[in-house]
């Protein structure tokens, strides 16, 4: 298995390089393209997790289904597929974006910054069986969409989680998230 690979974006969101994933991670991360899932069981209950306590930065946070990195030229519904079965096992039946245009900037305990434009996608599967990947999750657990609001008040929660809710939290629980479209997606992103 070779290095992964992230894809750089200038101030426009439009790719212009890549770079390994790990050795681009630090105090001065450059800006990139990410995505994070929030998944939806057939009770409409969302599958929140936990990072591995392993992880090097944000260990231990809790936060949305899945976050990951569409690798060089990979679409982001491949991406989303990819990462949801490496860390958790999940299948998806549906993936729509719900946030094209999310993006934050944030710095980890030990000074690492995440640096991310990052779409967020609303995923919907029928089985509630998940499979967690230990060295990219400590737990996972299916909660009701109030204890998902709860948790922005909990400071394990993660700054993108919080963020992310701010916006989420507006539009109604899961079932009511309305498909944004691709034309929101940066240029930098293939559906």
């Amino acid at each position: 298995m070779g290095v992964e690979e992230i894809v750089l974006l200038n101030a426009a969101d439009e790719a212009v390089g890549t770079a390994p994933k790990l050795a681009s991670h630090h105090e001065d991360t450059p800006y990139h393209l990410a995505f994070s899932a929030y998944v939806v069981g057939p009770d409409g209950r969302v599958l929140i997790t936990r990072r591995a306590l392993s992880k090097r930065t944000f260990p231990g946070v809790w936060t949305g289904s899945c976050c990951g990195h569409p690798g060089p030229g990979e679409p982001l519904r491949d991406a989303v597929a990819r990462r949801l079965r490496e860390e958790l096992g999940v299948t998806l039946d549906t993936v729509s974006p719900v946030l094209p245009g999310f993006r934050y900037r944030a710095v980890a305990e030990d000074g690492t910054v995440e640096f991310e434009r990052c779409p967020v996608v609303r995923v919907t599967t029928a089985s509630a069986d998940v499979a967690p990947n230990p060295d990219e999750v400590e737990d996972a657990q299916w909660w009701s969409w109030d204890d998902c609001v709860a948790l922005v008040d909990r400071p394990e929660s993660s700054p993108w989680y919080r963020l992310q809710m701010a916006e989420l939290v507006p539009l109604g629980p899961p079932e009511r998230w309305p498909d944004a479209g691709t034309a929101g997606l940066p240029p930098a992103v293939r559906w």
